[in-house]
């Protein structure tokens, strides 16, 4: 007797690697270009104590100066991620703000391309995070920075997201 044949289910694979099992950069010449947005977030949790001290940082405003290194981040993310495609970004936004015991970072990234953005926005919500620890860290060497996520996308094949749940 034939032994029964299980259903096919198109199952997903990881996209960056052929098919013999090595590392590849996806190729997305054939991908037709829309506009894609992304935003991610992180959270740089502090102590009062910095907190309160953050206006009075001899380095400068720590909340400026990681927004800007996010905006850098983000356009260097194909320098940093070996996979990622070197992409025209035609906007990227950076807020860094005190919310309750810390500071919040969410980063937008947007492009017209072939591929989306969601690691360039991932990439500057991490690295201004690690900038206001850089800015900090001589006033206390226990801060942590939680939860770098995906908030939304849009744009592109697998159609838009939006985390469900609010902020974790």
């Amino acid at each position: 007797m034939p032994e029964p044949t299980q259903p096919q289910f198109s199952q997903p694979r990881l996209s960056h690697f052929d098919e013999s099992g090595q590392a590849s950069m996806v190729d997305v010449s054939a991908k037709q270009p829309s506009r894609r947005t992304a935003t991610a977030s992180a959270f740089v949790e502090l102590s009062a104590a910095v907190i309160a001290a953050l206006p009075n940082n001899p380095k400068g405003d720590p909340l400026e100066v990681a927004r800007f290194a996010g905006i850098q981040a983000a356009k260097r993310t194909a320098d940093l991620i070996p996979m990622c495609h070197p992409l025209p970004l035609t906007h990227v936004d950076v807020q860094a703000k005190i919310e309750g015991t810390g500071v919040r970072i969410t980063a937008t990234a947007a492009t017209v391309g072939p591929t989306g953005v969601e690691m360039e926005a991932l990439t500057a919500a991490a690295v201004a995070a690690l900038t206001v620890y850089d800015m900090t860290k001589a006033l206390d060497k226990a801060i942590v920075i939680r939860n770098v996520q995906l908030e939304s996308k849009s744009g592109g094949k697998s159609g838009d997201y939006a985390r469900q749940g609010g902020r974790v």
